[in-house]
């Protein structure tokens, strides 16, 4: 089972942000990284899940109607006394490039299901093409059409599909889009391994959306296998590393 840092270390750190992920690049054996990508009001591609950003900043609003400078001043939540700020993909990649030069993958969420970032296929295969680092990173969403959009713009592109259940995964590359992996809701397994022979599964804890608190035990990653998971994306990598 390969391990995957769910927006980095983020049971112990705030999600999604350069300290998250540097704790996480940390990790010996860790397989990569899941981060999400928005778009601000002034272009910027910025690494934060929520389209808004109530929930992990002192602020309010929608991303999309801040300009970087304004989200840059906005504190993360941490609970702790040393301040962390939305990380711009720039700076994320600035942080993780040597790791990623090694073995270390990064998977790319775009955030684009509910808000439309125009542009925003374009603004990511452009700077991963500049840094050369096409063949460490996985993009994946929510939205079928913006992963057929990526493999216009790089053919040659790892892409993965988002849902909750595995088969609505299946559903929406109905007519094929050359997409062969993934990425469901870990309890969301409705179909057998022998359905999805042939299909790379990372399977996703959640954040917010389904709180997961630490139980004292750890998943059975074998139990796991035998649904058909190949991936996971964990809270807490460094439990089962």
């Amino acid at each position: 089972m390969k391990i995957w840092a769910h927006r980095g270390c983020s049971q112990r750190y705030p999600e999604n942000t350069l300290l998250a992920f540097e704790k996480a690049a940390e990790l010996k054996g860790l397989t990569g990284i899941e981060l999400d990508i928005q778009l601000t009001k002034d272009g910027h591609l910025v690494v934060i899940h929520d389209e808004r950003i109530d929930r992990t900043t002192e602020g309010i609003g929608l991303v999309k109607d801040y300009t970087l400078a304004e989200l840059k001043r906005l504190h993360i939540f941490t609970g702790r006394e040393k301040s962390e700020r939305i990380p711009t993909m720039e700076e994320v990649l600035d942080l993780l490039e040597p790791r990623l030069r090694e073995k270390l993958k990064i998977n790319i969420e775009l955030k684009n299901s509910v808000c439309a970032y125009e542009g925003m296929e374009e603004k990511i295969v452009d700077l991963v093409h500049k840094r050369g680092l096409q063949d460490r990173v996985i993009y994946s969403t929510f939205y079928a059409k913006s992963l057929e959009k990526i493999k216009r713009l790089s053919p040659n592109a790892q892409l993965a599909i988002l849902d909750t259940r595995v088969s609505d995964c299946l559903y929406k590359l109905r007519g094929g889009h050359g997409i062969s992996a993934l990425h469901p809701f870990w309890k969301a397994m409705d179909l057998s391994k022998d359905e999805l022979d042939g299909y790379t599964v990372r399977a996703w804890l959640s954040g917010h959306l389904y709180p997961e608190k630490p139980t004292g035990t750890l998943l059975d990653l074998f139990a796991l296998e035998e649904k058909g998971i190949t991936d996971i994306i964990l809270n807490e990598p460094e439990a089962y590393l």
